[in-house]
């Protein structure tokens, strides 16, 4: 996929060695090649050089904003990168097809699956389309329709969840949001298929659990996952949206933090600069996990996953306080 250039605040120095860069480069072009290759590639090194330095101290306001990134990869990034024969699957069977939500069947490493996950879109349509990939409830109904369908063909489920939580709107609340979610998550905890659920973005409070309550939850390493957004905790506790970046020290929201406590299994490592620096690599990455987790889930029987589940469940922020 294009990877459009947005830099966060704590990269605009980076961004401004890049442009150095690119306009040494249109010298060169005209200078004769070859003219300026040395000092390019010197800048270059610099440049990543910064690019790690950035990323190895980045606070959890900092992360917040990169897991926010517009250019991060998406979950139609995933499917394209991830999953063969990918057929998607429209509608709940009550109200409508949510397309904040998006699922289907398909083949992830030879192995067929069922896979979801939130889309936020990537540009003006699209984002309307997908409705910032906020779902409303018959997105939450579709998806345990997938969950109904991937346990009668005893198929293991894939999901991929980047959401900043469920849609707060009247038309949702009047549909049973609450209720939704509330399935869903009960949907994936009863689920007798091996759930593999990795955050690649927001994990936003009950919008994100519906389609992470799995044998394995795994986020990436610049990814969040939190019950309510900075911004929100702070504009509730503070009565002030200025103080989101104390909350978001507070709230233990990044991987790190998130693993120690047993809400995650696994960090998955990002490209140096963020998954949006080399989505395709990020991407792959992401695979190699979900097949290793996979290979030990597969072999279980269905109350042996549910008991598992279960067990992981209750075991949350018993270790490491």
């Amino acid at each position: 996929m294009e990877v459009q250039r947005h830099y966060l605040e704590f990269e605009r120095p980076i961004g401004e060695l890049e442009a150095k860069i690119e306009e040494l480069s249109r010298l060169s072009d005209t200078a004769g090649e070859g003219a300026f290759d040395s000092e390019i590639s010197a800048m270059r090194a610099r440049m990543e050089e910064m690019r790690r330095e950035a990323y190895a101290t980045l606070d959890p306001w900092q992360k917040m904003q990169v897991a926010r990134h517009p250019d991060r990869p998406h979950f139609t990034h995933y499917v394209a990168g991830l999953i063969e024969n990918f057929e998607e699957l429209h509608g709940d069977r009550k109200f409508a097809d949510d397309q904040a939500i998006v699922g289907g069947l398909g083949r992830f490493r030879g192995e067929p699956v069922v896979v979801m996950g939130h889309e936020k879109g990537h540009d003006t349509t699209t984002r309307i389309k997908h409705n910032f990939g906020m779902a409303r409830p018959e997105g939450y109904r579709k998806a345990v329709r997938l969950m109904d369908l991937a346990e009668r063909f005893n198929l293991p489920v894939l999901t991929f969840v980047d959401t900043a939580g469920a849609y707060p709107g009247v038309g949702g609340e009047e549909r049973g949001q609450a209720e939704a979610i509330a399935r869903s998550t009960e949907r994936c905890l009863t689920l007798g298929t091996p759930m593999v659920c990795t955050i690649t973005g927001e994990g936003g409070s009950g919008g994100a659990i519906a389609l992470a309550a799995g044998n394995r939850v795994m986020m990436l390493e610049h990814s969040i996952y939190s019950v309510i957004t900075p911004e929100g905790g702070a504009s509730i506790l503070f009565r002030d949206r200025e103080q989101a970046p104390h909350m978001a020290a507070s709230m233990k929201i990044v991987a790190d933090d998130l693993k120690r406590l047993g809400v995650v299994d696994r960090v998955i490592p990002e490209p140096p600069g963020g998954a949006h620096s080399d989505p395709q690599a990020a991407i792959a990455a992401a695979g190699d996990a979900i097949e290793q987790e996979l290979k030990t889930l597969l072999g279980l029987s269905p109350e042996a996953l549910r008991a598992q589940r279960a067990q992981r469940f209750v075991a949350i922020g018993r270790a490491g306080g």
